[in-house]
Parts: structure tokens; C-alpha cells; sequence
């Protein structure tokens, strides 16, 4: 007989196997010999009361032993010679989209603009050591994505649109730490992701898929509605009756051929604000009302949401011991993300302090019609170039001066690489984004006592936490209405916002691919 319960343990009691099972009886109200065996379900922390405790949820089997769970056996198979479908884009939904054509028993081509994980970190290194912005290797294209650099953390709410735990599985089958079986907010770490990315490549290699780096698409044909082949920027044409398009949030030239070609597109709703920065000590004494942290505790994440104005403002992409990142992809232009190692243990806790985007705030850019929003990040992201100086250094305010209005020369240390210039955010941030920002972070203040602080800083501008432009598409067929054969996938076309909800989306775009195809023949 199996039975779950959830129990409580401090931090230091997390492995205490013992005191989990005397636990574990005591909440089922049977004699502790009675169980034979304890799985761990889940693991979350509640700092409710004060102490911080851990809340693990405990499936127990009672009264005779448990059979060893199911691997996890993925269908793959040698499809080197079976029918292709294309991939634009080889990040979450690209990947995912792959590995399940491969399970169906087809072969994915891949085709990515950026360069492969080991060379893409000389990009980086270049970017963030003397500012110099590849477009086409950068934290948003490579290999892996944005995911790749962009901390791996894989919480979703978006557990109607496919299998979670076979994202999870599959991610713990490439390297990935079992933890994120079990963990509320499951999370790899930038550091760990890009051996994991690697191993996938691998898998998809050895069963015969394709994988081209350093390959951008400019150009597609159609054929009497149907999509009929490729034009690479080589010269290169490539024959297909099938495309899943998942170039990531980022790739605006796709958008712009698009349009230039006369299929239809949405502009869509965003987000748009700052990266603030705090000690992760005092996010720590504020979440888990402790000084210093207990071994065992992880760095305190917080996440926080307010009306202002009849507009959302809140937290996004919250980064416990991490990182402030350049995530531009154009050398005139400033965003700034955030990352976590796996262990968390940077001295600095940021997050992006973002405000909703309406459809109502895009008037001014009417003329660019679907690109209006695309137009609006793009003035945002130059503004704050032009305020940090060039070299992808960014404009920066102490916080309670941004909340005051008084910019100061001097900013507190940061993790920034890149390097901060003190500047007035007015100059960055369009007035209703600013002024709301500013009163969102006094709400938050009054919550979180000591968060409001000029120890902690804020950098400019938090402009990509989602596509400004979604791409149509069928509800039931996840092709776009001008363009049999084209699925438009993941974060770029407006139907996922993370890791995990790309991956998802890259699965069901690759099963409604091989619909279309098995339709055809």
C-alpha cells in the first residue's frame, strides 16, 4: 500500500533518514515498522513562522517493500534515413522538437544562426570583458538559447500544454542533477547547462538527426499556400514541405521577413523595466529571518507582484546568488538578464523589476504595425546604450535614489561585468514605466522590510522577458493560417515564456508536424 504525506525538518534534518521515517508515522498514524520504504516527492521550503523549514513530501509503502521505480527509456531510434522535418532554432523548443521527431521516427535538420556551445563562450567573453556584441553568437542565439546561459531554471505553470516530467526526465537522462525531480522551483545552474546542451547534441547526432551552426535563415518560399523551401544566407536552398520555426524571442529579422512577406502577425502584450541587484545577505535576512544563512538553507529567492495604476508591476526571472548579464543582441543597444550558478552562491541577488506593456502604450508605433513593440524595445535598448557610454556598459541608479528621483555619481559594487554608469533612468525608461516602477518598489518596501535600500542598485533595461510579437497560428494544427507546413513555436512566436513551456512547445509543434506529414502521403 502506498501513502504520501508531507512532514517538516530543519535544514540541518534534511538527510536525518531516521527522523524521516519517525516523522512520516507519526503523520500517517501508523507504527513506524509498518514502513518499508520512503520516496521523496517533492521538496519545498516555508519560512511562514519565522525559522525556515523544509517541506518534504514522502511517498511511504506500507507493510511490504516498494518495486524499483520505471527508468525513464525514451523511444529513440536511427532515422538517418527517414523523412526530415525542419528546425530553425536550436534552444528549448528547437531541441525538444528534435529529440521528440526522433522518438516518431523522423529526422530533424536543425539549422541555427549561432555558433556551438564551446565556441559561443569566446562571444561571450568578448562581450562581457570588452563589450563587443557578436549578433549572431550572444546570449540569445548558439547553441541551447537563451536556456543555455540564462540560469536553467525550469518552474512552469504551464502544465496543460504537455508532459512536465518528461521534459525532467529527459533533462536528468542528458546530466541534469535528479533534484529537479523533486524540487518546487527546479533549477540547473549556467554553469552546468552547456555540458547537458552538449550531451543532447550528441543524442540527436548519434540517432542521425542534423545539426548546422553558424546557419541563418533569410529567406522561404511557398507554393500555392504550402511551404515549399529554405534560402540560407550562404546561398544554400533547401527543399521542405515542413518547418518548425523556434528562433527564440530575439530573432527580429524573422519577424521583419515575415511581414515582408505578407503573412500575418500579432503585436502582442510585453514587459519592460530594470535589473535590481541587492546582497544576498540581506535578501537572506529578509525572506528567511536569519543572520547569517544556517548551512543546508539555499540563497532566499522572493518574488512579489503589485497594481500600479491599473498596470502589473513585478518581479521576473528572480536570480538567488547570480549574475547580471549583457543580453544584447545588436552592438547599440543595452539589456541586461539574470543568472544563478547551480549553487547559488554569488554574493548578489537580482531580478528583473518589470511593467506591463499594452497594446494601448504601442499607439505611437501604429505605423510599424505589428512591429510596434519590436520599435518600442529597440528605442528603449539604444536609449540606455546612449546613457551607459558604449561597451555595453549600462546606466545604473542606487535604489532608493531611483524611488526618490536622485541620481547620484557613486554606485554600490555590482556583478555586472560589463561596468555601470550612473545615470538619470528617466532618460531610459518611458515616463509610465518609470513612474510606476518607482511606486512599485515603495509597495514592495512596505512588505519586505529593508529591500528598499541605496546597498542595492538597479541597471538598465530589462527588456526581453517575452516576444512583443506573436506569430498565428491554428489552435488544433499549430500551422499558421497563410502557410501549410509552417509551425511557429516556442518563445519567439509568442506561445511559451521559459525553458520549460519552450520545451513543451517544441513537442507539440514536432507530433503536429508528423500529423501534417502523415496527413499528406
Amino acid at each position: 500500500m502506498l501513502k504520501e504525506a508531507d512532514i517538516k525538518v530543519l535544514p540541518a534534518q534534511q538527510e536525518d533518514a531516521v527522523l524521516h521515517l519517525k516523522l512520516m508515522a507519526r503523520a500517517l498514524r501508523v507504527p513506524p515498522a509498518r514502513i518499508q520504504g520512503l520516496r521523496l516527492l517533492r521538496r519545498s521550503i516555508d519560512a511562514r513562522g519565522g525559522e525556515p523549514r523544509f517541506v518534504l513530501r514522502f511517498e511511504a509503502q506500507l507493510d511490504q517493500p516498494a518495486p524499483p521505480p520505471a527508468p525513464f527509456t525514451p523511444a529513440l531510434q536511427n532515422v538517418s534515413a527517414k523523412p526530415s522535418v525542419c528546425i530553425v532554432g536550436f534552444g528549448p523548443a528547437g531541441m525538444f522538437a528534435a529529440l521528440r521527431l526522433i522518438e516518431l521516427g523522423y529526422k530533424p535538420v536543425i539549422l541555427e544562426r549561432g555558433k556551438a556551445v564551446r565556441e559561443r563562450r569566446r562571444d561571450l567573453a568578448a562581450l562581457n570583458k570588452d563589450g563587443i556584441v557578436n549578433p549572431e553568437s550572444n546570449y540569445c542565439f548558439g547553441e541551447g538559447g537563451a536556456g543555455t546561459f540564462s540560469d536553467g531554471k525550469l518552474y512552469t505553470r504551464s502544465t496543460k500544454r504537455g508532459d512536465v516530467r518528461y521534459v525532467l526526465d529527459t533533462l536528468v537522462n542528458h546530466g541534469a542533477t535528479p533534484d529537479i525531480l523533486i524540487d518546487a522551483h527546479p533549477h540547473i545552474g549556467t554553469n552546468k547547462l552547456p555540458q547537458l546542451i552538449q550531451n543532447i547534441r550528441e543524442t540527436i547526432l548519434a540517432c542521425g538527426g542534423e545539426i548546422h551552426f553558424d546557419t541563418k535563415l533569410s529567406d522561404f518560399s511557398l507554393k500555392d499556400g504550402r511551404l515549399a523551401s529554405l534560402s540560407l544566407q550562404d546561398g544554400t536552398r533547401l527543399d521542405t514541405q515542413t518547418l518548425i520555426l523556434a528562433t527564440g524571442h530575439s530573432a527580429r529579422d524573422i519577424f521583419t521577413l515575415l511581414h515582408q512577406k505578407g503573412l500575418s502577425l500579432e503585436a502582442k502584450p510585453f514587459a519592460l523595466g530594470l535589473r535590481v541587484e541587492h546582497p544576498q545577505s540581506l535578501i537572506d535576512k529578509i525572506q528567511w529571518h536569519c543572520d547569517p544563512r544556517p548551512e543546508g538553507l539555499p540563497a532566499a529567492p522572493y518574488s512579489v507582484v503589485t497594481q500600479v495604476r491599473a498596470r502589473g508591476v513585478y518581479s521576473f526571472c528572480m536570480c538567488p546568488g547570480g549574475i547580471i548579464c549583457p543580453a544584447a543582441t545588436a552592438p547599440d543597444e543595452v539589456v541586461v538578464n539574470g543568472w544563478s550558478p547551480s549553487k547559488r552562491n554569488s554574493p548578489y541577488a537580482n531580478s528583473g523589476m518589470v511593467v506591463e506593456v499594452t497594446l494601448n502604450d504601442l499607439q505611437p508605433y501604429h505605423s510599424h504595425g505589428p512591429l510596434a513593440g519590436v520599435i518600442m524595445q529597440k528605442e528603449v535598448e539604444q536609449a540606455a546604450f546612449a546613457a551607459g557610454g558604449g561597451k555595453q556598459v549600462a546606466p545604473a541608479m542606487r535604489l532608493l535614489d531611483f524611488v526618490q528621483g536622485k541620481p547620484r555619481a557613486k554606485l554600490p559594487d555590482c556583478s555586472y561585468l560589463p561596468g555601470l554608469n550612473p545615470a538619470d533612468l528617466r532618460e531610459v525608461l518611458p515616463p509610465g514605466i518609470h513612474d510606476r516602477l518607482q511606486l512599485g518598489f515603495q509597495d514592495f518596501g512596505k512588505r519586505m522590510k529593508g529591500f528598499l535600500t541605496n546597498d542595492a542598485v538597479v541597471v538598465a533595461v530589462e527588456s526581453r522577458t517575452s516576444s512583443p510579437v506573436r506569430i498565428p497560428r491554428d489552435d488544433h494544427s499549430l500551422m499558421h493560417p497563410q502557410a501549410a507546413g509552417l509551425f511557429p513555436c516556442g518563445e519567439g512566436a509568442g506561445y511559451a515564456g521559459g525553458i520549460m513551456s519552450a520545451a513543451l512547445d517544441g513537442v507539440r509543434c514536432a507530433e503536429a508536424s508528423v500529423q501534417f506529414l502523415v496527413g499528406k502521403s
